[in-house]
């Protein structure tokens, strides 16, 4: 029989058990979170003679465990609505209903004995073939199962969640003794499609892999800090991009995950490794800067302060002040530059940051080598133990702590040889198995032989497994799929008679290059392909269009310049919508004014599942005028139409997501601001998508694709347009908005309720545009939007003037 999870319970709802229960809420499956039953009632309880033996009562940990969810920012939830798909209950009382699900998940406290105890008590009611997982992230699996029966260890495993749940790509599986292999099997496919997790395989060793490489490589760099005499700020330094980290670094990171939470952490590597391992140990051994911030209670954002505090200057403006560690005491935060630290800056990519980082001869290369090199050696020692392959080290690193290289790709990146010859030269033993395997004369652990890559494994290659559903733009380009291309956009054969237009100018910005290549490549396609993906690898899709040209050419005054820009960019995007082949959008992550209007002339849209979609035109002073405008207005009158109802109360949803600059805070609540259309999806694994894309466009064409017929746009007309004003004016009386939002908020409102037309009318698309291209020319002449573009390009935040 085909296995299946469409209903799970997790047990425990604190921080993780309910970010848990939220994600698989988010991925649509329904889920009863269980908790313990209070102890004692609340203050308010006793004020409202509430009865213990209440329901009301004995759930109310689960219960405010799920209020919490709906106010936790960032939302552990893809869209509000979701968190219906959470049943509340307790330990106690409801037990027997994990008889109705498929997937057991154990989030308590990181007890042994607690856990052994419920255990013990959940093999009383578990119903044979139900999958159990605990969510520990270091106590041994074997031991907290060890003493339930055989059937219920075939069924159980470590399934380690990354906080948060919803955000963080890692899921560490951890297979126990008894573990049957295919339920290993499916809980690891499981886990990449549904969950959309990047899936490591564990050994059931003391915080499995991530975090025991990551805690090990924290320490070394506080030990390395002390003994070098290094400042918060410069260790930060050196530690966050210039290294290939996050931006957070190490401090920082700290501060995020708590300095407390980091301590146990690494206790409970120190007391279960073995007694023979003396200098292993005495790394895990927590230093006493650690310990003394715990004790005073800065264990960081939580308390509002630990290596970093944010405080109000005389200005009422925030300065961050960092740790000073000889007096414990704070001062403002310095920035930190040098010779080494600008190389990596200017350098492209996180392979040549990293060499420009550790070639460029200075201090901070210097701590940057003595940082590198440990975790390095750490890493080699541990395969085999902690994991089966250097593949799930590097993994689990990139995935669990947002590396841009694992320890391996890093050592490829410096040269394997030439680090060995250094660290032997300054007395460190490399593992044996890397000496014998560039003896054998290798100088990376990772190869790429033709069309696929390669890693060491047992001192031999071993092929890393294609998965078809990820689609590299990369790779593809390397074994020269590239169609055409110029330095902004490139068109590559993704197989199957299917083109990919990719951007890859900086930031994605839509600019001159990537208008261009939109215009050839629904030319190219129209004739040579059977359809057209929208995608690419970038961190973000887009972030809208290039505003220093707009604003370079409005301060000299160039209108006509301005206006051929925008009839440009709205003949461009209207070409791609009029191409007679299936065109298919797969945004990601920040996706942005132009960006959205490069995706809505698609036929269908697949949106990853963290997608931040928005027309954000009023944050720079400006309307959408690149067709935004004009499909927003299309979509209030397609719904109006299919529902049979009135224009304004859809139209006024609309005018407020723009005007306030509304951005989805996911792919499915993107729904929620009118962006998606009811044929549009959510793909949660963001590595399918450009597959899933793909297969899209491979479907349409199959079905004898034919170009949708231009849409008449019905209007509001000028009693709508005032209706919106209204609102915007109540909320300018408010102080909720300057003037000048008033006056954008106008324009905006003339356009979408189709200008003086008289209401009820029927419009063109190139009507709608001409009011958009309108507006847009009308605003970028005003002295404040020209103030808030460059305040943007400055800054790259939104200036409220």
């Amino acid at each position: 029989m085909t296995r299946m999870i469409r209903r799970a319970a997790v047990l425990g709802s604190g921080v993780m058990g309910a970010a848990i229960a939220a994600h698989l809420a988010n991925v649509g499956i329904s889920c009863l979170l269980l908790d313990r039953v209070p102890e004692s009632r609340t203050k308010e309880e006793e004020a409202k003679d509430l009865n213990p033996a209440s329901s009301t009562f004995r759930n109310r940990l689960a219960a405010d465990a799920v209020a919490r969810l709906k106010k936790t920012n960032p939302s552990p939830l893809y869209s509000p609505e979701f968190v219906q798909r959470i049943q509340i209950g307790n330990i106690e009382d409801d037990l027997r209903q994990l008889g109705d699900v498929d997937w057991i998940i154990e989030v308590v406290t990181e007890s042994l004995p607690i856990k052994k105890g419920l255990y013990a008590r959940l093999e009383q009611v578990w119903k044979p073939g139900t999958i159990v997982s605990s969510n520990t992230s270091g106590i041994s699996i074997r031991e907290m199962i060890a003493d339930c029966g055989e059937a219920l260890r075939a069924h159980f495993l470590g399934t380690h969640f990354f906080n948060p749940p919803r955000y963080m790509k890692l899921l560490e599986i951890i297979p126990g003794p008894d573990t049957d292999p295919e339920i290993l099997a499916f809980m690891k496919g499981f886990a990449e499609k549904r969950l959309g997790k990047g899936v490591v395989q564990a050994k059931d060793t003391p915080n499995f892999i991530a975090n025991r490489i990551g805690t090990y490589g924290l320490l070394v760099t506080l030990q390395e800090m002390e003994r070098g005499g290094y400042s918060v700020e410069e260790v930060d330094a050196v530690t966050g991009p210039a290294l290939g980290r996050p931006k957070s670094a190490t401090f920082r990171t700290l501060d995020l995950v708590g300095l407390d939470t980091f301590v146990h952490v690494a206790n409970n590597v120190h007391s279960n490794l073995p007694d023979d391992a003396v200098v292993e140990k005495s790394v895990f051994q927590a230093p006493h800067v650690l310990t003394e911030l715990v004790q005073r209670g800065w264990i960081g954002e939580k308390s509002g302060q630990g290596f970093y505090k944010k405080v109000k200057g005389a200005d009422g403006k925030s300065i961050i002040e960092a740790l000073q560690l000889e007096t414990l005491s704070y001062e403002p935060s310095r920035k930190i530059t040098s010779a080494s630290l600008e190389a990596a800056k200017n350098a492209k990519g996180a392979r040549a940051r990293i060499r420009a980082l550790l070639g460029t001869n200075d201090t901070y290369s210097q701590l940057a080598w003595n940082i590198v090199k440990p975790v390095l050696i750490y890493a080699a020692e541990k395969v085999g133990e902690i994991a089966d392959s250097i593949l799930e080290i590097d993994q689990a690193m990139k995935w669990g702590f947002n590396w841009d290289l694992g320890p391996f790709e890093t050592w490829d990146a410096i040269g394997v040889k030439a680090s060995i010859a250094r660290m032997e030269a300054e007395g460190t033993t490399v593992p044996a198995w890397v000496k014998e395997w560039v003896e054998q004369g290798h100088d990376t652990f990772y190869q790429q032989q033709e069309d696929r890559l390669f890693y060491i494994n047992q001192q031999a290659w071993k092929g890393i497994d294609v998965i078809p559903e990820c689609i590299s733009l990369a790779q593809l380009k390397q074994q020269k799929k590239v169609i055409r291309g110029n330095p902004g956009a490139s068109l590559i054969d993704l197989g199957d008679g299917v083109a990919c237009l990719e951007f890859h100018s900086p930031n994605n910005a839509i600019g001159v290059d990537i208008l261009t290549m939109i215009q050839q490549s629904v030319d190219e396609v129209r004739k040579n392909w059977r359809g057209l993906v929208l995608a690419n690898e970038g961190k973000n899709f887009c972030v809208g269009a290039n505003l220093m040209l707009l604003l370079m050419e409005a301060q000299d005054g160039e209108w006509d310049e301005v206006d051929n820009i925008i009839r440009t960019f709205q003949n461009t995007m209207l070409k791609l919508k009029r191409l007679e082949k299936p065109v298919v959008a797969a945004p990601h992550r920040m996706t942005l004014g132009g960006g959205v209007e490069a995706c809505m002339p698609a036929d269908q849209i697949l949106f990853a599942a963290e997608t931040y979609f928005g027309l954000v035109e009023t944050g720079v002073g400006l309307i959408p005028a690149g067709g935004g405008c004009k499909e927003m207005a299309l979509r209030v009158s397609r719904s109006a139409k299919d529902r049979d109802e009135e224009l304004q109360p859809f139209m006024n949803k609309v005018f407020e997501t723009i005007a306030l600059a509304k951005v989805s805070t996911s792919g499915d609540d993107a729904r929620n601001l009118h962006f998606a259309q009811p044929h549009d999806r959510v793909i949660v694994h963001a590595d399918y998508r450009i597959y899933e894309a793909k297969q899209a466009v491979l479907a349409m064409d199959r079905g004898g694709y034919l170009l949708p017929p231009e849409e008449p746009i019905r209007v509001l007309g000028e009693d709508g347009s005032a209706v919106m004003q209204l609102g915007a004016l109540q909320m300018h009386q408010g102080g909720y908005i300057s003037d000048h939002d008033l006056l954008i908020a106008k324009k905006l409102a003339h356009v979408l309720a189709g200008g003086h037309a008289p209401a009820g009318s029927l419009v063109s698309e190139q009507y709608m545009l001409d009011l958009e291209r309108e507006a847009f020319l009308s605003l970028s002449g005003e002295p404040k939007t020209m103030q808030r573009i460059q305040y943007t390009l400055s800054s790259g935040k939104p200036l409220r003037n």
